[in-house]
């Protein structure tokens, strides 16, 4: 009995695959690369995918439970967001191999192996998330913008439909171009908050503390404080690692032209596109920390006074909450970066839900249709909730966390059919993970699992 397929035959179907639709067929396999062996050519060429993964992970909804996990805790969450990126460096690398070597994405392989029921279950649940992570990255614009120019909320939600606007030219410019694009404004946000821990001078030794897991920061918990901290715990994770970001690196990997019949540029890709998402995820680390460690070192004690961004800025400008170093440039700063991050996140989430429509549902509509679509559908929960709360900024930014909540709930959905996908040989060949790295996968997903029941018995 044939226990995996020859190399010839899974370069044919490989082949096959490739003449069905493409993943986000505009910019697929547009990006050549160097047929040299020179890493410092190699890793420049492979350099971008990883930045627009990477700019989930510190999008807007990481603000909120980050900088509040640190006014509340301090520093004991920075192990949450350690774990967190370790796993999605995994999981990335996971998403970005099965994209580059099967030149087909994860929604495209869902839609293609699961059951129909299953499919569609997996196709609301990642529709659902994805409306989750837009209304982060929606209200995150349009609250930066409001801080900024003070123009009224509701009509800076309305803007945001701008973003679509926005990527559509910039996909002309050509996905290079994008890349760029997100790399400056991540260095921006990068900035932006090293100052902002530069001035707050944080206790290294506390800090460095943090990264460490230990049973000790959560005993002598009450059953509420515990109730909060696993919320808080959870929605970190929802908001670093990202189901979005699953489908959105196995396509995006795609532009670079790799020839996937050479075994040697085929191993190249591989290896080079883990060095790209890596890296990239590292930087993404670094700024989670330094979200958390800003509430940490100048809001902890106040974690009232900072439930919501307009709270934050505000706080910056107050001596009575950010004492000596509080000005307002630096709550101007803090508008910026936020602004930054959400017109990052805004790029890649509308791509995301491209390729999720075309991957599951084989549409065939118009770029535009399907990138203003998305946005509108997002956008009328988001109105619909800011006209019942007044604009209330508090409550829409309640939803901002219970939004990353959810994408915790929903982000074994995504995680266990790309665990399965890239495990078996039949469809990634030599590239399938290693047993060891398939048990640690599906540990991760099922200690997930177990966290999100838990947390919805002691919520409901």
């Amino acid at each position: 009995m044939r226990m995996s397929k020859s190399m010839s035959e899974r370069t044919a179907e490989r082949t096959d695959e490739r003449t069905q639709r493409v993943s986000l067929s505009e910019v697929n396999q547009s990006i050549s690369v160097p047929q040299t062996d020179s890493f410092w050519r190699n890793f420049f060429a492979f350099l971008g995918p990883g930045a627009l993964v990477a700019v989930g992970y510190m999008d807007p909804g990481n603000w909120i439970t980050s900088v509040v996990g640190g006014a509340t805790y301090k520093y004991a969450l920075l192990s949450v967001i350690l774990l967190s990126s370790l796993v999605a460096m995994q999981l990335q690398h996971m998403s970005g191999k099965l994209g580059m070597v099967t030149r087909q994405d994860l929604a495209q392989h869902t839609a293609r192996r699961a059951p129909k029921w299953a499919r569609w279950i997996l196709f609301i649940i990642i529709e659902l998330a994805l409306i989750a992570t837009d209304f982060a990255e929606v209200l995150g614009s349009a609250i930066a913008l409001h801080l900024l120019f003070g123009i009224p909320l509701l009509v800076c939600i309305i803007i945001t439909v701008l973003d679509v606007v926005v990527l559509l030219g910039l996909m002309h410019l050509g996905f290079r171009k994008i890349e760029a694009i997100v790399a400056l404004l991540i260095l921006t946000i990068v900035l932006i908050f090293g100052y902002l821990v530069l001035l707050a001078r944080p206790d290294m030794g506390s800090l460095l503390w943090g990264y460490v897991p230990s049973a000790d920061k959560v005993s002598g918990l009450s059953a509420t404080d515990a109730r909060t901290m696993l919320a808080l715990a959870l929605g970190i994770i929802g908001a670093t690692v990202m189901p979005h970001n699953l489908y959105l690196h196995s396509s995006i990997v795609q532009t670079r032209r790799v020839d996937v019949t050479d075994e040697s540029s085929l191993e190249r890709g591989v290896r080079f596109m883990t060095w790209d998402s890596n890296v990239q995820l590292s930087i993404a680390f670094v700024v989670n920390s330094l979200l958390l460690v800003v509430g940490a070192a100048i809001f902890y004690g106040h974690s009232s006074d900072v439930t919501a961004f307009k709270d934050m800025y505000n706080a910056l400008a107050d001596p009575s909450i950010a004492g000596v170093i509080a000005s307002k440039l630096l709550a101007t700063l803090f508008a910026v970066a936020l602004l930054a991050s959400g017109q990052n996140s805004t790029i890649t989430g509308t791509l995301t839900g491209q390729i999720v429509l075309e991957g599951f549902l084989h549409v065939s509509v118009p770029q535009w249709m399907i990138r203003l679509g998305t946005r509108v559908i997002t956008l009328v929960p988001v109105v619909i909730i800011a006209l019942l709360s007044h604009g209330h900024e508090q409550t829409l930014d309640d939803m901002i966390v219970y939004s990353q909540v959810f994408l915790s709930l929903a982000l074994p959905f995504s995680i266990f059919p790309l665990i399965y996908f890239t495990s078996k040989r039949s469809i990634m060949g030599k590239y399938a993970n290693a047993r060891w790295n398939t048990a640690l996968g599906y540990l991760v997903a099922g200690v997930l699992t177990v966290l999100n029941v838990q947390l919805i018995l002691t919520v409901f």
